[in-house]
This record gives C-alpha cells, structure tokens and sequence, in this order.
C-alpha cells in the first residue's frame, strides 16, 4: 500500500506542451497516439487534483527554447529535431502547458533547455525549500524526461515514485521498459493508488 506525507510530497508534471502531446504538435506524431490512446491526460488532471485536494505541491515542468535557439545545444539527435522542427520556442503556443493542465495561482512552473527537470534549473532548491522529500512524476516521455528526471531525484535524495498510467512514450514497448528499468531505484505505482494515498 502506497503511503506518503502530501505536505512533503510534489507531484511533478512533466513535458504537458502542445508541441508535445498533442496531435497538431510539432512531435505529436510521436506522442500523442499513445497519449489518447491510454487517455493519460484524463490520468494526469485526476492525480494533479487529488494532489491539489490533500495539500500537496504541483510543479510543472516544460522545456522551451530562446527564439533562434541560441540555448539549444545539440549534442543527440532528439535536440536536433527540435531545431528541424522549429518547436518549443518560448512564446509560442507550441511551448505553452495544455489547457487541460494548466497551472493554478501559486503553482511553479520550471523551464528547462536540456532533457530533464532538475538539470540547469532551480528544482531542487525549490523542494528542499518547500520540506519535500518525496516526489511523484508524470509526463511524456517515459523513457527519456520523466525517467531522467526520476534518476536525478533519487540522486538527489528524494524518494521517488512514477505514475505509470500517468506517462506514455513513443510505443508501449518502450513506456514497459522504462518503468521496469526503474524498480530498483524508485516505486512504480498507478494514479489510483496515488489518489487513495491522498485520500488517507
């Protein structure tokens, strides 16, 4: 049984861009089938209210880049197609949070350049501030932003848990091999079981 404290719990939100999970995005055509398919945003708003609900932090989490993407590094080919595409450029509606997520008053939303949350940005200094130790992830991709982000957590601390019905990936394939990569360092859990810690 999933149990945790919500005044030391975040649960953090994330990559929930139009450029990213929906179909007219710039890598929607990578993204948004699974997303639909699996009704992951309807997961997501459920664990984002529960959280909301018991008290606990939500911090979403997006990355965009400058306009000519003088922040951009390429070094992979992921980075390179966000220049090819010319997607996540901030002010645009393809960086923007979708509606269905979008922040309440008081809410942090993080930009970050790199693939993950914590890298490059102030995240860790924001949940130590606020007394969090433990963190719940949900977003897209799996395998690449929300497990990275998981691996930094744990690295950084935090007990840490993955919303498995909260994610998607690419393919289902790829979403499995994530999570089971991960049962060594952290929880896999669903957005119910999530909810009924909350609700405890």
């Amino acid at each position: 049984m999933t149990e945790f404290e919500p005044a030391r719990t975040a649960v953090i939100n994330i990559h929930w861009q139009y450029d990213i999970v929906k179909p007219e995005g710039a890598f929607g055509p990578f993204f948004a089938e699974g997303v639909q398919r699996h009704g992951v945003i309807a997961k997501n708003q459920l664990l984002t209210r529960a959280a909301r609900a018991a008290g606990a932090s939500v911090i979403h989490i997006r990355t965009a880049f400058r306009p000519g993407y003088t922040d951009l590094v390429i070094n992979c080919p992921l980075l390179a197609l966000v220049e090819e595409r010319k997607a996540l450029l901030d002010g645009t509606r393809g960086a923007d949070l979708i509606e269905e997520l979008t922040p309440e008053p008081g809410e942090l939303t993080i930009t970050h350049t790199r693939l993950t949350g914590f890298h490059g940005t102030d995240l860790d200094g924001i949940l130590r501030g606020k007394g969090i130790d433990t963190v719940v992830l949900s977003g897209v991709a799996t395998d690449h932003s929300v497990q990275g982000t998981a691996r930094e957590a744990v690295n950084h601390g935090y007990r840490t848990l993955i919303a498995a019905d909260a994610c998607s990936a690419a393919n289902d394939e790829t979403h499995k091999a994530a999570l089971d990569t991960f049962t060594l360092l952290g929880e896999i859990v669903t957005t119910q079981d999530v909810e009924a810690a909350f609700s405890r």
